[in-house]
């Protein structure tokens, strides 16, 4: 095969090929293998050029998902209008209607198969996204007087891990009517926390979301 004189897209041809993969047989049952067979005539060489490993396309996949949502949470991070609260109910707001949400629900990875890429995630969010993002936010809410909390490091963990794992059906495979009911429980403990940033349309559109899971699974 002749040399590649288009390296981004082959980086982005192995990627979105290994995300396929990972969300359709999970990684642990994905071999290079398996991404070579899927990527049209590119050779192991290839692939071996621009990652050293599996994990390092996990990596790179990784990266990929987050970014477009890290961008998201800086653009509110950094509104100079809005108050530490209501920057919190933008962010979840504009979580649940990014319209990549859809694509992903109706993939419909099941992270019972993907437990290192359900790692990955999970890492990213306590690593970069509480620090970077959800803290920072949450530190001017106190500033500002509209958060009241002694502990805004557990609560930006506590607030990303809840909604990202323990209400992600994905991980849980809850039915809709679960679903709601952990949403139902999710905003009143943010209520009780002054967090009052869960809304009827927020909660609509996670049983939109739910429902797409539950029809593609």
């Amino acid at each position: 095969m002749s040399r590649n004189k288009h390296p981004e897209e082959t980086v982005n041809l192995i990627l979105d090929v290994a995300f396929q993969l990972f969300m359709e047989k999970g990684y642990e049952h994905t071999s290079i293998q398996d991404i070579i067979e899927h990527l049209g005539g590119l050779t192991k060489g290839a692939i071996y050029h621009h990652f050293k490993s599996k994990e390092d396309i996990l990596t790179a996949v990784i990266e990929r998902m987050t970014a477009e949502s890290n961008h998201m949470l800086a653009v509110v991070r950094d509104r100079t209008d809005l108050s530490g609260r209501e920057k919190m109910k933008a962010i979840f707001r504009e979580s649940v209607n990014r319209p990549v949400q859809n694509d992903i629900f109706t993939v419909a990875p099941d992270f019972h198969n993907n437990p290192k890429l359900l790692f990955s995630l999970l890492h990213d969010t306590i690593e970069n996204a509480v620090p970077n993002y959800i803290l920072p936010i949450i530190e001017q809410g106190i500033a500002d007087g509209s958060i009241e909390t002694e502990y805004p490091q557990q609560l930006a963990e506590l607030v990303l891990f809840v909604a990202n794992i323990w209400m992600n059906p994905m991980v849980f495979g809850d039915s809709v009517e679960e679903s709601y009911g952990k949403f139902m429980v999710f905003a009143r403990m943010l209520g009780g926390l002054g967090l009052d940033i869960v809304d009827e349309e927020i909660l609509g559109r996670l049983q939109e979301l739910t429902a797409i899971y539950q029809k593609n699974k």
